[in-house]
């Protein structure tokens, strides 16, 4: 197969599975009335998280979310072209993530709660909430260069990326959704035709990531991965 079309299969797969755990995981609380409460969706979206990127590292560097594509080609550990191909692949399988979390589960969950899209709470202005996301997602993705880029990350697959992602959860998870990822809000936001405070989704997430890019290229990679691709 192109050594090029492998690794966006593989993204595509990481990301659909982590759109539709993390948003199915928002509509069976709703329909379960909160039964599974903010730590039980931050769990299932981090285990869903460390699993995925996991599963797909080896083939093509465990992305699965655009932010973390872009700062990784901010710190030249990817081509323009190969990071264009991996984020059409990470929102095309959110989309249809989000089609399967209306065909799979219950009507009435689904629409209460728009397929699981992440929502900016009621006392949160716009400028919070993009902070927010932008603060979370620069430390979700030094999670990422810390974790598995760097040739002195320990050997834990994406167990430190997904601890980050419920940390985000329980701190920011009422307020913004903690979203953390422009293809996990773009999903269920398309098919739902909600994007009610999208923008906060990709501006929050996009800065955070060119901020860690930026700053883990100039000052946290050992030189010995500097020119070294990663993914």
């Amino acid at each position: 197969m192109n050594s090029s079309v492998r690794p966006a299969i593989a993204e595509f797969l990481g990301t659909l599975g982590l759109v539709f755990i993390g948003a199915g995981a928002i509509v069976v609380n709703a329909w379960t009335n909160n039964a599974l409460g903010l730590l039980g969706v931050g769990l299932a979206v981090s285990l869903a998280y460390a699993t995925m990127v996991t599963t797909t590292m080896a083939i093509s560097g465990g992305h699965i979310n655009p932010a973390v594509t872009v700062a990784l080609w901010v710190a030249r550990k990817i081509d323009a072209a190969r990071a264009g191909s991996y984020v059409v692949a990470q929102l095309s399988g959110a989309v249809v993530a989000a089609l399967l979390v209306r065909l799979l589960l219950p009507a009435p969950a689904v629409e209460a709660t728009s397929l699981g899209t992440p929502k900016i709470a009621n006392d949160v202005t716009m400028l919070q909430a993009v902070a927010a996301e932008a603060l979370l997602t620069l430390l979700l993705v030094s999670a990422v260069f810390g974790t598995i880029v760097s040739r002195e990350a320990p050997k834990v697959g994406g167990f430190g990326v997904g601890l980050v992602q419920l940390c985000a959860v329980l701190v920011v998870g009422p307020l913004t959704g903690a979203a953390l990822n422009p293809a996990r809000a773009l999903g269920p936001a398309l098919v739902s035709l909600d994007f009610e405070g999208h923008i906060a989704y990709w501006a929050g997430p996009l800065l955070g990531g060119l901020v860690a890019g930026w700053l883990w290229w100039k000052v946290l990679l050992p030189a010995a991965d500097l020119e070294r691709p990663h993914g």
